[in-house]
């Protein structure tokens, strides 16, 4: 009794110091309302996993005064009976930008880019705002506040959706009744970052993923040294981020690669992104769960695309039906992967579609208590508001739903959605749920009516026998109207009628054709056995998904493939080395690498694989090529030392298994020619399958791209506003960049204060020795002038490449100890060419170059064997140096000729059997295998089609299904894989 007594106490406290209003009040009487609401005999969700049943929740001043078995209900209270009810948490959007209007786009035409930052005291690149406030931009939205709570929402956390850092964010509660001072929640509740730049401004840097990622590193070793007092100017986004540092931080990656790309960079900053995702994280869930990271899922699920075209449906990829396919399976596997997230209404059109979304899920297996925790208990986690938000605990807000059911069954419906104690009606409580099967008996006829669909927005259905008439049903408030219309006398029939309390019948009046009024009874009837046997076949289809694939492409592995020992017997074995080609010749592998060549090798439990007849060789290696990444270019600085293709590796892209087939094991993935000084390269493996980090090579040797000509000048864009406009201000560029390389390098060295510049810091490496200079280049005087510019700085070029003019210049290009990678035979596709010939390649090799044979091109690089070929008939080359120009030499170029591209006991095993001679046109590769991984098989690839054949016509049968059914479908479009190139700007 005394703690009950004491309880009492509490609550007349809490009520006395709620009720101290300390604004002037001119517009009526200051007494308030402390009276209590009481929520009796409902199943009580105080969290997802906290249900009490004939619960009681009381609430009073928009909070949670006691939820549970046994509250004392006040005196002062309003009991509402939510006997047979469900009371859950309102539900919690973690990204939105409710309420902040769109950013417009900044004025200005595409050959007219901006260099310098548009604002003064702020960051140097525009694109960086953590000084934005979403506060300052906000305004209440009471109509779209309504479709969200609608939808079950009673918090929303929104933002300013524009830039690469975008500032912080507002929590709000959506409670139409209170003001500023009340909804929100929050006013800094965040802040956020994607890779996206602002549409506001025109600032050109960065023009790609890489230089985004880049900008961003930048941004926060700036902001570090800005904190440490080091900066003479003033700098309010630094500022700004610096003071904000304590926030969560929200990240929009918008796809599984990004998710991770994300992580490194939060990782690399001790900064714990919350990451928004893309809905595909299930295509890389072994990498999705190492980055340990939060995550918000959207589940904007694709819908089907129409195939009953055939030829519409040969422009849809795989890839694409699949994601149809698969992606409603991404909550679920993340939640038995333990990945923490939550859902978000983010990429829906409304958020009325997030309903079906969410059923779909379940549907596909997603754990229902999983779900509720995921709107309501992590998203409050997230974001650091557990203690206001997100359950039905003591002093949280009351935000609540009231339902007829479980929350996600889909005959349930949404009554009311309290925010922070205010009543919004969704559907009345008192709307009797009228969906059935009924019989109408008027003017000598029996109709019968099938009511169906949501109960707030219903669906009719009207026959006669096997005569189905047009009709069309309105229900609200208990009363219902229904018309239909016969087709033969377009004669239209109208009834109208309330539902009694209880009844399961209703009656009314029906007015005929001839606008008589009559009496009308609709008698319920009991569901048919075709409407049941409907619906539990419905409740019981099994969802069938097409299984994943590595990568889940077309041509993707079912199982990753895995490390064989294996003894090739008898083949042709073309080393690469001094030893030749060696006929008859066994070659066996253990554990990735050559362990022995020479005759009537033992296989000692490895594969044997027999190669009579058959060429066996290192893999070729291309030192120049731009598939699988997702950019090319940074355009945006004459300069972009500071970015590197390594971020963008896209192990997805079907060149790696196109490249396979034509028996390409290396790629350096060169950076573009957009700038004199590019990006750093990426040189990688082509192991099909794996991700972007398990392609790079291990130690992989520090490379960059320069270029010269007409592209760094930019002669052919027409745009004027970015130095050099000259071949000759390219060099004094150059000169510019490693003085000031050379200042920063020493200043480092010395111990003095310097700012990290992650640019200056890879151009120092170059004067250092540690990093090597790939060059496009193609006219004799500029190869000369780079040649004399580095020799003034005291380093070498490692590799002109194009080197179209190689030929005029071959001899000093000797004497620097410049090697060559070249084209066999392109020739006069632009000006800067017209010189060049096919004997360029033999005359080079023939001054005692290293020269290679390069690609620059996503389909020429499958057949480099044949472009190796070509030097054999423009300059005599015997076939051992011309295959040499494919393997063994660009491993040369690229500093890994200790580990690949010739057959030599302890090196990797990058091999490729070949079917006929390497160097002949009817070669094709039957074996490609990296370090004892065959990741292409001839015969395996021919299965693989009819797998691909197959898998497209169950996917195009589910489609079909899923119209007849229905479903919503979508026009079939066609997505162009975009080939890059060096001029490639994306």
């Amino acid at each position: 009794m005394k703690k009950q007594l004491l309880w009492m106490l509490c609550l007349f406290s809490i009520s006395i110091m709620s009720a101290q209003v300390y604004f002037p009040e001119n517009e009526g009487l200051k007494e308030q309302n402390t009276n209590y609401t009481a929520f009796t005999n409902a199943t009580l969700y105080i969290t997802p996993t906290k249900v009490v049943k004939n619960g009681t929740l009381l609430i009073q001043d928009g909070k949670v005064i006691a939820s549970g078995k046994s509250v004392t209900i006040p005196k002062n209270a309003i009991t509402i009976d939510l006997q047979g009810k469900h009371v859950y948490p309102s539900f919690i959007d973690p990204y939105t930008d409710f309420g902040v209007e769109k950013p417009k786009r900044g004025s200005g035409g595409r050959r007219s880019p901006e260099y310098k930052a548009s604002r003064d005291g702020f960051y140097w690149n525009d694109h960086i705002k953590p000084e934005s406030e979403a506060i300052s931009k906000f305004e209440y939205d009471k109509k779209k506040a309504d479709e969200f709570r609608k939808a079950g929402f009673g918090v929303l956390n929104t933002h300013i959706m524009d830039g690469i850092a975008r500032g912080t964010g507002v929590l709000v509660a959506l409670n139409d009744e209170e003001g500023a001072g009340t909804r929100i929640i929050n006013d800094k509740s965040g802040q956020f970052f994607s890779f996206e730049k602002s549409v506001e401004s025109r600032q050109s840097y960065p023009t790609s993923l890489m230089g985004a990622m880049a900008l961003l590193r930048q941004m926060y070793s700036d902001a570090a040294w800005y904190a440490n007092g080091a900066s003479k100017t003033k700098d309010r986004s630094l500022e700004a981020l610096n003071a904000n540092k304590p926030m969560v931080s929200f990240f929009e990656a918008g796809s599984k690669d990004n998710d991770i790309r994300a992580d490194k960079i939060g990782d690399a900053f001790n900064v714990n992104y919350v990451i928004v995702g893309g809905g595909d994280e299930y295509e890389m869930l072994d990498d999705i769960k190492a980055s340990n990271a939060r995550y918000i899922i959207p589940i904007n699920f694709p819908d089907a695309y129409d195939v009953t075209n055939p030829y519409a449906e040969k422009y849809i990829s795989l890839a694409d039906m699949r994601d149809w396919n698969q992606a409603p399976m991404n909550p679920k596997w993340l939640s038995d992967n333990n990945v923490q997230f939550s859902l978000t209404t983010f990429e829906l059109e409304k958020p009325s579609e997030f309903s079906g979304k969410l059923l779909k899920a379940l549907k596909y297996g997603y754990d229902e208590t999983k779900a509720l925790e995921a709107l309501t208990t992590v998203p409050a986690s997230f974001l650091n508001a557990s203690d206001k938000i997100g359950s039905l605990e003591e002093g949280r807000y009351a935000n609540f739903l009231i339902t007829s059911g479980p929350i996600f069954d889909k005959e349930t419906t949404l009554y009311e959605n309290w925010v922070q104690g205010q009543k919004n009606i969704i559907n009345t409580k008192d709307q009797q749920d009228i969906r059935g099967n009924y019989k109408i008996s008027a003017g000598g006829k029996t109709y019968d009516v099938k009511l169906t669909g949501d109960i707030t927005k219903l669906n009719s259905e009207v026959t006669v026998g096997d005569t189905k008439y047009p009709s069309k049903v309105d229900y609200s408030e208990n009363w219902v109207s229904l018309s239909f219309t016969d087709e033969k006398t377009n004669e239209v029939f109208r009834t109208t009628g309330i539902i009694p309390k209880g009844d399961q019948n209703f009656s009314g009046k029906l007015l005929l054709p001839s606008g008589a009024e009559t009496e009308y009874t609709a008698t319920r009837q009991a569901d048919s056995k075709e409407d049941k046997k409907d619906k539990d076949a419905d409740d019981a289809k099994k969802i069938e998904t097409v299984p994943l694939t590595f990568p889940n492409v077309g041509y993707g592995f079912a199982t990753k493939p895995k490390q064989q020992n294996m003894l090739f017997k008898n083949a042709t074995v073309w080393t690469s080395e001094d030893a030749g080609v060696l006929q008859n010749t066994d070659v066996l592998v253990k554990n990735g690498k050559i362990a022995s060549v020479g005759k009537n090798l033992s296989a000692g439990g490895a594969t044997v694989i027999d190669a009579t007849g058959k060429h066996l060789t290192a893999g070729v290696i291309d030192e120049h090529s731009h598939i699988a990444a997702l950019s090319i270019n940074e355009a945006g600085h004459n300069s972009s030392a500071e970015v590197t293709i390594e971020d963008v590796v896209d192990p997805e892209d079907i060149n790696i298994y196109r490249n396979l087939a034509g028996g390409v094991t290396s790629i350096q993935i060169l950076h573009g020619s957009a700038n004199p000084i590019g990006g750093r390269s990426a040189i990688i493996k082509l192991k099909w399958g794996e991700n972007a980090d398990k392609l790079i090579y291990d130690n992989s040797p520090k490379f960059i791209k320069f270029a010269l000509g007409e592209n760094v000048k930019q002669s052919n864009w027409e745009s004027y506003g970015r130095f050099p406009q000259t071949r000759m201000g390219v060099e004094q560029m150059y000169v510019n960049y490693f003085n000031r390389a050379k200042e920063y390098d020493a200043k480092k060295k010395g111990g003095q204060p310097f700012r990290y510049d992650e640019e200056m810091e890879v151009l120092a490496e170059i004067l250092n020795g540690e990093r090597f200079i790939s060059c496009h280049s193609y006219v004799q005087s500029e190869i000369n002038m780079l040649m004399k510019v580095a020799d003034r700085f005291d380093f070498k070029i490692n590799t002109f490449t194009h080197i179209l003019e190689g030929y005029k210049v071959a001899d000093k290009m000797k004497e620097h100890g410049v090697g060559a990678s070249t084209f066999s035979d392109w020739w006069a596709y632009k000006f800067e060419v017209n010189d060049a010939i096919p004997y360029n390649a033999a005359i080079m090799a023939s001054e005692g170059l290293v020269v290679a044979i390069n690609s620059d091109d996503g389909e020429m690089s499958r057949r480099l064997n044949q472009e190796a070929a070509k030097s054999v008939k423009y300059g005599g080359m015997t076939e051992e140096e011309a295959w040499k120009m494919v393997t063994i030499n660009p491993a040369k170029l690229l500093h890994l000729d200790e580990r690949t591209g010739s057959i030599k006991e302890g090196k990797d095993a990058d091999l490729v059997l070949w079917t006929d001679h390497p160097l002949s046109v009817y070669a094709r590769a039957e074996k490609t295998i990296i370090e004892g991984v065959t990741y292409f098989d001839l015969e395996k690839d021919k299965q693989m089609r009819d797998n691909v054949t197959s898998e497209r016509n169950k996917l195009v049968k589910m489609m079909l299904d899923e119209k007849n059914g229905g479903g919503k479908t979508k026009e079939p479009k066609g997505k162009d894989k975009r080939h890059f190139e060096c001029e490639t700007i994306n």
